[in-house]
């Protein structure tokens, strides 16, 4: 089924995409490479795990449902054999909607990240954030107000941008589910293209041919009997008429012969 072969291939990109974004986020402990003396050195928007929970964690549950839905049982659902392919389908288009947030969740951490800069050890000795509305993105002289960790600037700014353009993507493949889902929903069958709903079962033209052959020769042989007694009634009444025919000629034969 197309619908089923497309989110078979989406979830198998958001997997990925999920595994990259988890990663990521976890670097973002370590800026600059190297682990640091107090977590409250970090920058605020690490703890707020956007590519572990936006973009990681809450991704796989659209993931999953996208790598399972080619193999749900179409007439199975829930007991309700009518359904259950459009069901799943959209079962699917929730999670997409789930999958948009987490994406949308990651993006905006990642932006605002972007936006304030890394926390470091200032010129004046103390931790903050040198930068303000996002000055040093096009003057890369003010990154040596960062002082310590080393490169934490480049570090923060690169691993946010992955997240930022992870996040972007998976709103894109969510946002491409949506459609597919509401469209399976839709006009999607139970069945399956050339799959007929008969009886509370899904049967294939060969199988719709099966059923009435027996019952088609069963009908021609109870129908032959009658047809041949009907044959056979007949036949013995114009017996019966010809014989009573012949019976008043002779009769009336005789008659004349004696007059």
């Amino acid at each position: 089924m197309c619908s089923g072969d497309c989110a078979k291939c989406l979830g198998c990109t958001l997997t990925l995409l999920a595994t990259i974004a988890f990663l990521a986020n976890i670097l973002l402990f370590f800026p600059g490479g190297k682990e640091i003396d107090s977590t409250s050195h970090l920058s605020e928007e690490v703890w707020f795990f956007g590519g572990i929970l936006g973009s990681g964690l809450l991704m796989l549950l659209p993931a999953n449902q996208f790598l399972d839905l080619k193999n749900n049982d179409c007439c199975g659902c829930c007991g309700n054999e009518r359904c259950g392919k459009r069901f799943a389908m959209f079962s699917s288009l929730i999670f997409a909607v789930i999958g948009l947030l987490g994406a949308g969740y990651s993006l905006i951490i990642a932006l605002m990240a972007i936006r304030r800069g890394p926390k470091c050890l200032m010129d004046n000795g103390q931790w903050g954030y040198p930068f303000s509305y996002g000055d040093y993105l096009s003057d890369k002289s003010l990154w040596s107000k960062c002082e310590e960790p080393r490169n934490v600037v480049s570090w923060n700014l690169i691993l946010f941008s992955i997240l930022a353009a992870i996040a972007v993507i998976q709103m894109t493949v969510c946002a491409i589910q949506v459609v597919n889902g509401l469209l399976g929903t839709l006009c999607v069958g139970c069945c399956g293209e050339g799959v007929q709903h008969v009886g509370g079962r899904c049967l294939s033209p060969e199988l719709l041919l099966l059923p009435s052959a027996p019952h088609s020769s069963q009908s021609r042989s109870r129908a032959a009997p009658r047809q041949g007694t009907q044959e056979r009634g007949l036949w013995g009444m114009e017996c019966g008429v010809a014989k009573l025919t012949g019976y008043k000629a002779t009769t009336q034969r005789a008659e004349a012969t004696v007059f």
